[in-house]
């Protein structure tokens, strides 16, 4: 967990933070390798461990105590599948607050049961413990509107991010790649991408400009598994919309890079033809990147 919390940190997005070995982490190694010109071999190695270790003092769990904001909704409760009865909601809010602060904490509600036990409370006053990930300072961009600068606090997403110059999606590798002008790696996030159905649109786009905590229209004849007595709806917004926080518009129609109501299954299910990330990882995305950034799909 402490080499996953540095990582994410750093911009090496390994997904879920859970203390856990796997593809994501594995790949969120040799990204944070290839930018410190160490030997990609995807393990916490003795060269791995040396460049990490100026980053020591980021602590791997570390206790919180909750406030009123912390554990503030509105939640909705068990999320309905049907995309009738989601547009009936006030919006695709959080479930509760376990999962809210999870968001927070780049983390599952499964993980923070596991850090704290299954009877801990998550209510305001309450301590718990959770992923050492540095609360966002704030700063944010006056262009930038409240409402989109609370979620990336909401997201712990810091407002001092590198400047991409172009970003490569790479189907083999199952990750989004962050360059800058020098074609230094700045940053890598484990991303869902396409399927049989929808696959990657291989080549090269632009990205278009940005809607954040957006809506979403649901239209059935888009989706391959959709119910054949669907009909369109428009779902309001929030971080457990089918697009999550962000939407980054692609110049290709109808595709785009944006969050996920589903951040566990990044890397591990298929996509309708976009780039999925997990929300933290996507809103970080959106700070990087502005209309023009050059979008590379590669096979």
């Amino acid at each position: 967990m402490h080499v996953q919390v540095i990582l994410d940190h750093l911009g090496f997005g390994p997904g879920v933070i859970d203390g856990r070995k796997g593809a994501s982490l594995k790949k969120a190694l040799i990204g944070f390798q290839t930018a410190n010109d160490i030997a990609k071999t995807g393990e916490i190695d003795k060269a791995t461990l040396a460049a990490l270790n100026p980053y020591r003092e980021v602590r791997p769990v570390v206790e919180v105590t909750l406030t009123e904001a912390d554990v503030a909704g509105p939640f909705v409760g068990r999320m309905p599948k049907d995309p009738a009865e989601q547009a009936r909601l006030p919006g695709m809010a959080y479930q509760n607050p376990t999962e809210k602060l999870s968001e927070r904490f780049h983390t599952t509600p499964a993980v923070l049961v596991a850090l704290n036990g299954p009877q801990a409370k998550v209510a305001a006053g309450a301590k718990v413990k959770v992923p050492g990930i540095t609360v966002a300072d704030g700063a944010y961009p006056d262009t930038l509107k409240p409402e989109w600068r609370q979620t990336l606090a909401s997201l712990s997403v810091d407002a001092q991010q590198p400047q991409a110059d172009h970003v490569v999606v790479d189907k083999s590798d199952g990750v989004l790649r962050v360059y800058d002008d020098k074609e230094k790696l700045v940053a890598q996030f484990p991303a869902t991408m396409g399927s049989k159905h929808d696959p990657l649109p291989i080549g090269t786009w632009k990205i278009q400009g940005a809607a954040y905590n957006p809506p979403f229209h649901y239209n059935p004849k888009l989706f391959w598994d959709a119910d054949n007595k669907d009909e369109k709806q428009l779902l309001k917004p929030g971080p457990n919309g089918p697009v999550g926080v962000v939407w980054l518009d692609l110049n290709k129609p109808h595709y785009g890079i944006h969050g996920t109501p589903s951040p566990e299954t990044i890397g591990r299910a298929e996509s309708h033809g976009c780039i999925r990330l997990t929300n933290w990882d996507a809103a970080r995305l959106s700070l990087m990147v502005k209309p023009g950034t050059e979008a590379k799909f590669q096979p």
